[in-house]
């Protein structure tokens, strides 16, 4: 009968082997030392799908083409049961039309009054419309909706052919009605040099940590959470 000594030193001397052969054996990973073994490199045709942002300018507009007419029959199908057959909005769905020239006083941004380039109006389309199916579209769906609202809004002609070129050469009503830079001051007054106020004299009137909005984030760990600051 084996003897349970002999049964652990077998099993003991099984495991050191395993143990110095596992020791030994080369690494066998394909992947480069450093790497987890897990993903690929991204081939340039697979980064182009991903790269479909817009620049204000066009850059990076794909091929296709799409014209007015044919803007309004995928616009009926894809668009107008949230956005209305011309572009006055349903319910609360946000209206494309209207307001040009008269933010100041409607303050109704659309389209037409507020965008200021026209290809991000395509790349808008394109990433998130329509809201059910966004990149369902093909690009010259996406071409003709684009030129159909700029027809709506009267800043293109009927017989226009929105496409990389000519989305690039339109002059949106509002391109410049944007301020980029900030007119306020970076301070709300200027810096005290003389005669300044005494920093000991000066006291904290609000203090959120004790109103019971913002837990403590410093002292014992047991009180940090869940209580303010006594």
């Amino acid at each position: 009968m084996f003897s349970s000594a002999k049964l652990f030193a077998s099993v003991a001397a099984g495991t050191l082997a395993m143990v110095a052969v596992a020791v030994a054996a080369p690494a066998t990973s394909a992947q480069p030392q450093g790497y987890y073994s897990i993903g690929m490199t991204p081939d340039a045709a697979q980064i182009a799908q991903w790269s479909i942002a817009i620049k204000p300018d066009g850059s990076n507009l794909p091929a296709g083409s799409g014209t007015v007419d044919a803007g309004a029959t995928v616009y009926g199908a894809e668009c107008a049961m949230c956005h209305g057959t011309f572009g006055e909005g349903v319910d609360a769905y946000p209206k494309l039309v209207g307001g040009v020239g008269a933010l100041k006083t409607q303050k109704l941004k659309t389209v037409g009054s507020y965008w200021p380039y026209a290809p991000i109006v395509y790349d808008y389309i394109n990433r998130a419309m329509p809201f059910f199916a966004p990149r369902s579209l093909t690009n010259d769906q996406v071409y003709a909706i684009t030129a159909y609202i700029l027809n709506l809004n009267g800043i293109v002609p009927d017989n226009f052919v929105a496409d990389a070129k000519s989305l690039a050469a339109v002059k949106m009503p509002n391109r410049d009605g944007f301020n980029f830079k900030d007119p306020r001051p970076l301070t709300h007054d200027v810096a005290c040099m003389a005669h300044c106020a005494d920093p000991k004299a000066l006291t904290v009137t609000s203090d959120a940590s004790k109103s019971g909005i913002t837990p403590r984030t410093t002292g014992p760990v047991d009180t940090m959470q869940g209580s303010p600051a006594k």
